[in-house]
């Protein structure tokens, strides 16, 4: 594994997650409406930036669990393909673990929950865009 290349992918894809999930739930205001819809489940914009550093921080680290979750599983091939394919995948997975589970346990519409998994999902295929195209493994130098 080149963890310098894992390193360099994990921020990239922080910074396109964010950058995406800004334009997402920062631009689009049916998307942001929703959200205003459940004051007793979501924070307020004010309360949210008193947190905001712990969760960058958390998401920083589990972008780089998945940078090296992909280097683990990098087999060659194209990092546009593979990034996309691993993008996808963990795009799913956000869905049913996250999206909708909490549209199962919150007091929150259909709608939203609809918004949050397009939203979600256009992220991180993103994300696994990003880590695909930046990371390279070490390839051994031929005597």
């Amino acid at each position: 594994m080149n963890f310098g290349r894992i390193a360099l992918a994990g921020l990239g894809a922080f910074l396109i997650y964010f950058v995406i999930g800004g334009l997402a739930f920062g631009l689009l205001p049916s998307l942001k409406d929703e959200f205003l819809k459940y004051p007793s489940v979501y924070r307020s914009e004010d309360a949210m930036k008193s947190v905001m550093p712990a969760g960058m921080a958390a998401m920083f680290i589990a972008i780089l669990a998945l940078a090296v979750i992909y280097a683990r599983l990098y087999r060659g091939g194209s990092g546009l393909t593979e990034g996309a394919t691993f993008g996808a995948l963990i795009g799913i997975f956000a869905i049913g673990s996250f999206v909708v589970h909490n549209f199962v346990n919150l007091n929150i519409g259909l709608k939203l929950t609809i918004q949050q998994s397009v939203a979600y999902f256009i992220e991180w295929l993103a994300v696994g865009i990003v880590i695909g195209l930046i990371y390279k493994p070490i390839v051994p130098a031929h005597p």
